[in-house]
């Protein structure tokens, strides 16, 4: 596929790995590269929402909950998690829109943990635009012990091949 390829509307940039909804096949899979989490990612994402619970930001006061120590805020892993997903490239110009999830966190998330994303495809279906399909992925943000920290389903539609 092309770097930059003309549909039947303006002009796309599609990224190299990128994949259309027809390429995608219930339980097809895919592992992220990894990212260690470090006292800045608790830090910027507590003064970015606000969150200063202690749980997070108290040294002390972490030691003293069943965490025994600080943790990184749940929906922190998840924006962590959408960033590894995206450095797949898997829907660089062909995802139209997020849809939707489920989420479950069921494992913290703590300083020095090295975490990644194993993505698995588990529905596929048109639209009744025949130009576009909607993709349901099941997601998991596993550390470096295969502990899953957080899992659930993203909804995410994409283009068709027959809309380029």
């Amino acid at each position: 596929m092309d770097a930059v390829t003309k549909h039947k509307g303006p002009k796309i940039t599609v990224g190299p790995n990128a994949l259309f909804f027809d390429d995608f096949n219930v339980g097809q899979s895919w592992l992220t590269p990894r990212r260690t989490i470090s006292e800045a990612d608790i830090v910027m994402f507590a003064g970015l929402t606000g969150d200063y619970n202690p749980v997070h930001t108290d040294e002390e006061f972490a030691k003293q909950t069943p965490f025994g120590t600080r943790i990184l805020h749940g929906p922190a892993v998840l924006a962590i998690a959408t960033g590894l997903e995206f450095r797949l490239g898997l829907k660089e110009g062909t995802a139209i829109a997020f849809l939707g999830m489920t989420w479950n966190l069921k494992a913290p998330v703590k300083m020095g943990d090295t975490i990644h994303v194993y993505q698995r495809v588990d529905a596929v279906r048109l639209t009744s635009n025949p130009n576009r399909g909607i993709v349901t992925f099941w997601v998991e943000v596993r550390n470096q012990t295969g502990t899953v920290c957080q899992d659930g389903d993203w909804k995410v539609m994409f283009h068709t091949k027959e809309a380029f």
